[in-house]
């Protein structure tokens, strides 16, 4: 009985699998032993996320090419050209003159056990399914990018899977494969990251109507808290204000802690950054403090542009 709830835990639409690509990036003259190229740079994977043929995939996979085809399940390889990418999220968004099926994020976010399966083209077999859960969510501060906020797999993932899906049950998508966390090799070791459902599409919707992503400054910086804080609090101080900025106009003090940014909870800097920029200029934060002993609520208002 537990074998068979496992597996109808794990199926889900197989229409999901004609919205992911191969994506097979063109290097004249490099090849896997050239110096600094990674493995899952020689080929990697993509997903339909937009109608009107855009794909995202990971920038380590199409960085330094000057060519870029996709592999379609059926076989048929289209040229694709690049939209617009994001170093600090390591996104790229490409486009191919065909209309994809497209995978979007369900309505309910993802949950700490929920059984996912990721679709990607490891070692350049294409449309190779995975299944595990949901390890974590919200890992931020991983080292792989300056903005993270990861979702956490054990399903595995292995080079050439970089770019593809990870999917629940209903084939939502949860995140854009990403990373694999591990120390001497390549290899999966069951720790792996997606960019979260959210930020990909905070990413895509500024780099297809602007080609980049238009980021916004909240107005404050924070720094970690004192040994002996952090015995009674988690979160981060709040060590600089900008006058007249968002943060100011909050309501928002040197000293304070905060404690959450929209209802995550916050424990070090990252957690406040990838909060933050999965939100949009012009969006309201909601920020909970310590000052003093005393919680406080604040809204904070995303400038439209840097104040």
């Amino acid at each position: 009985v537990w074998l068979l709830g496992m597996a109808h835990a794990h199926a889900f639409p197989e229409s999901a699998l004609d919205a992911v690509v191969s994506v097979l990036p063109d290097r004249p003259g490099l090849t896997q032993h050239s110096d600094g190229l990674r493995p899952d740079e020689l080929e990697g994977s993509g997903v339909a996320v937009r109608p009107g043929g855009y794909i995202a995939t990971a920038l380590h996979v199409v960085e330094r090419a000057t060519q870029i085809h996709v592999q379609l399940r059926d076989g048929r390889v289209l040229d694709a050209e690049t939209v617009g990418i994001d170093r600090a999220t390591d996104i790229a968004l490409l486009r191919v003159a065909e209309d994809l099926p497209v995978l979007s994020q369900g309505q309910t976010a993802p949950s700490v056990g929920q059984p996912v399966c990721t679709i990607g083209s490891p070692f350049g077999l294409d449309h190779t399914v995975t299944c595990g859960v949901v390890s974590a969510l919200h890992r931020a501060g991983m080292g792989f990018n300056p903005v993270e906020d990861f979702v956490q797999t054990d399903a595995v993932v292995n080079p050439g899977a970089s770019g593809g899906a990870l999917i629940d049950r209903d084939g939502n998508l949860v995140g854009l494969l990403s990373a694999i966390f591990t120390r001497e090799t390549d290899a999966d070791i069951g720790v792996n990251f997606a960019v979260s459902a959210a930020l990909l599409d905070r990413v895509v919707a500024d780099l297809a109507a602007y080609g980049r992503v238009v980021r916004t400054n909240p107005g404050f910086t924070v720094a970690p808290l004192a040994e002996a804080e952090r015995a009674v609090l988690s979160g981060v101080q709040v060590d600089g204000v900008g006058p007249e900025s968002a943060a100011e106009d909050a309501g928002l003090a040197v000293g304070d802690v905060v404690l959450t940014v929209d209802g995550r909870p916050v424990r070090t800097g990252d957690d406040v950054v990838s909060a933050i920029h999965v939100r949009r200029p012009g969006d309201t934060i909601v920020l909970t403090v310590d000052r003093s002993g005393e919680r406080l609520t604040m809204s904070l208002v995303l400038p439209d542009s840097a104040r």
